[in-house]
């Protein structure tokens, strides 16, 4: 079960101010400080090129001491990709700067690839000042694409009133339960790429009996079927993943193919269940 022969690579997705990011990344949300490098240094070896993170997740030092690592043996930097976000409690202009400081600082990078607003906190009501301090970072070079995640409708209409910089990204939990139709036909309309975050319902969504019938069909795990179907949907998606087999298992997604039926029935799961926090609801 798995069928995971050899290295395979990711195919890339051009955003939409040219740079180029991995369709499937590696995500470490809830990896444990002390293992992120040894993880983030295994899913390098394994394929992987794009590596996601956040303040948040308290394990940007260990994703930069694996792209660090990963540079010295040879691999050029311009062929990684790394994300982080700034958290919720630095919103505003300054305090974002300032936060994106301290991120580089863990990172130890040169440059970060996007940096994202983790969540719009439309309570506090300053994601357009804080996005304007993103809007800064890429015109002094220091990230190469800015983009939001968590933001809905009614966040990206205010944002894009207010700023110049149409978002490369915007981050949503995503997933069969919960497509988000309305959000990614908006998305583009405008050209901002789609990015699954819990693409796997955080792993409550593997039981299904159609994923695991389909599983059994082409012989594959649940989850790489579940992955799949995000590709194959048009989403950049980011899976977690704890342990060197599955790092493998989720790369090794682009060697088959589900038709028309088999997309439809994963299609037909749609509950609109969250496994996650609800963005108008994140203070």
């Amino acid at each position: 079960m798995g069928k995971v022969v050899g290295m395979q690579r990711s195919p890339k997705h051009t955003l939409n101010n040219g740079a180029e990011i991995d369709v499937l990344g590696y995500g470490v949300y809830k990896v444990p400080a002390e293992d992120c490098a040894d993880l983030v240094s295994t899913a390098l070896d394994t394929g992987y090129r794009t590596v996601d993170t956040a303040a948040l997740y308290a394990n940007e030092e260990g994703v930069g001491a694996a792209i660090r690592g990963a540079v010295a043996a040879g691999t050029p930097r311009e062929e990684l990709f790394v994300t982080s976000k700034v958290w919720n409690t630095d919103h505003g202009y300054d305090a974002t700067l300032a936060a994106f400081e301290t991120s580089m600082d863990k990172l130890g990078l040169d440059y970060l690839d996007m940096y994202l607003i983790h969540w719009p906190c439309p309570d506090q009501d300053l994601f357009i000042p804080t996005y304007k301090a993103l809007e800064t970072l890429y015109s002094e070079g220091r990230v190469r694409a800015i983009g939001v995640s968590n933001f809905e409708q009614e966040h990206l209409a205010k944002l894009l009133d207010a700023t110049d910089v149409v978002p490369a990204v915007n981050q949503v939990e995503l997933h069969p339960w919960l497509p988000q139709t309305e959000l990614r036909a908006l998305h583009a309309s405008l050209g901002i790429a789609t990015q699954a975050w819990s693409p796997l319902a955080r792993g409550q969504i593997l039981d299904e009996p159609a994923l695991l019938e389909l599983a059994a069909t082409h012989g594959r795990t649940v989850a790489q079927i579940v992955l799949r179907w995000h590709v194959q949907s048009g989403h950049l998606v980011i899976p977690k993943a704890s342990s060197p087999r599955r790092i493998q298992e989720n790369l090794h997604i682009f060697d088959f193919t589900l038709d028309a039926a088999e997309m439809g029935r994963i299609d037909a799961l749609e509950s609109g269940r969250r496994s996650g926090s609800d963005p108008k609801l994140m203070k």
